[in-house]
């Protein structure tokens, strides 16, 4: 069948194309052996295993997110108890509401039905179950602690989800105050600015600039909106298509790693991330290289891409983890300073976990700070805009009103 892959050169630049394979795990040995770093693998869309299609719904990355925090806590829990793997996911099954979810849940557990590992029957819903999660669950079977790490899992996604939130929550304010802001100018300029524009005309006073090019720009609306509307939409889908491209990709990386304050808290969430998925795996006793690797593929930052892979040669060459962090400006001093202590003492994970736990403390304090900051500029940026508009369309009456008083 199809496969859509995403993938890493030896030099960090991101491959995307389609190969053909019999399962997603016979893609990624094709493609290691091409000597790609594989990131991720997926069926294209309209195909299915076996080469039928599937119904592909809409179900956007949030609540997918809490779908699998909510799914492996209680996996855990089942399998902690003793409850045999299949059973566990059909009471799972059952309780779901979510139609897509359900219908991966019964997906895994057929395949299980059928002689399959779980890891195996995970890695044919990649859109579900990405590689670092089916690796975790892969090694705990192997190593006979699968019950172990679900509960290392549940508390990856728990922390993950609560970052997304974080994030979300912070911006829903500053994108309401931004579509009210831009409701208002339109609705101004659509319906209230014309009619004062009759009312100058008619009285044929002299208008001041500001009062001539807002009208000049509310009679180009009402005439050429959907000019206006479709540039609107091409401009976006436009910027949307440069983003997916590898090129696209590295501007925006790098315009958010500077930007100030954007920089900043973006690098730390990075760092963040990235910490805490090291010490997530290694507590799990994966190889470094394999935890490198699986840490790469779920980072999407391309220059935090280029780090790990640059890591990944060092440790290859028998370097520590920490030699490849040492002189990169994406990563703060403290945090190497601490790696390196943490290979010193044999104790690299915990350390990397409570790292992770403290960016992430400051990291919501961050944010918040700046949302703080953001709120009220916005507010006065739309006060100070409704002002310009009353002026310009008030500044000609007021004219009027002096003319007709000299008189």
């Amino acid at each position: 069948m199809k496969l859509a892959y995403r993938a890493f050169d030896k030099n960090g630049r991101q491959v995307s194309d389609v190969i053909e394979a019999d399962s997603p795990q016979q893609a990624a040995e094709d493609l290691r052996k091409r000597e790609l770093f594989v990131a991720e693998v997926s069926p294209v869309a309209g195909e299915a295993e076996g080469g039928t299609r599937r119904g592909w719904r809409f179900s956007g990355k949030g609540k997918r997110l809490r779908n699998l925090s909510m799914f492996t806590r209680q996996l855990y829990m089942l399998v902690n108890a003793g409850t045999q793997l299949a059973e566990g996911l059909r009471a799972l099954e059952r309780q779901t509401a979510d139609p897509a979810w359900k219908e991966a849940v019964a997906d895994v557990r057929q395949r299980i039905e059928r002689g399959q590992s779980l890891s195996a029957a995970m890695a044919c819903r990649p859109d579900y179950f990405d590689t670092v999660y089916r690796n975790m669950v892969a090694a705990g079977e192997a190593s006979g602690r699968l019950g172990a790490v679900l509960d290392r899992l549940s508390q990856l996604t728990k922390k993950t989800l609560h970052v997304r939130n974080c994030i979300v929550s912070a911006m829903v304010y500053p994108c309401l105050l931004a579509t009210v802001m831009t409701g208002v100018m339109i609705v101004l300029l659509l319906f209230v600015v014309p009619r004062f524009g009759g009312l100058f005309k008619s009285l044929g006073c002299p208008l001041p600039p500001s009062t001539a090019a807002l009208l000049s720009a509310a009679a180009f609306l009402q005439s050429y909106w959907w000019i206006v509307l479709g540039a609107g939409v091409a401009a976006g889908m436009s910027l949307r298509a440069y983003i997916r491209t590898e090129g696209g990709r590295r501007t925006v990386d790098s315009l958010l790693l500077r930007l100030p304050k954007v920089g900043a808290i973006t690098r730390n969430f990075a760092t963040a991330r990235i910490t805490r998925l090291m010490g997530v795996l290694m507590d799990s006793c994966l190889p470094v290289l394999e935890v490198l690797r699986l840490t790469r593929t779920a980072t999407r930052n391309v220059h935090y891409v280029e780090l790990l892979a640059k890591a990944e040669e060092a440790v290859g060459r028998g370097e520590p983890v920490s030699a490849a962090f040492q002189h990169s400006r994406l990563i703060a001093p403290s945090v190497h300073e601490a790696i390196r202590s943490g290979e010193e003492t044999g104790q690299v994970a915990s350390l990397l976990l409570d790292l992770s736990d403290f960016l992430d403390e400051e990291n919501e304090i961050t944010l918040r700070s700046l949302m703080s900051i953001i709120e009220p500029v916005m507010l006065i940026v739309m006060g100070a805009l409704v002002a310009v508009v009353a002026l310009s369309v008030f500044l000609p009456l007021f004219d009027i009103g002096s003319m007709t008083g000299g008189h």
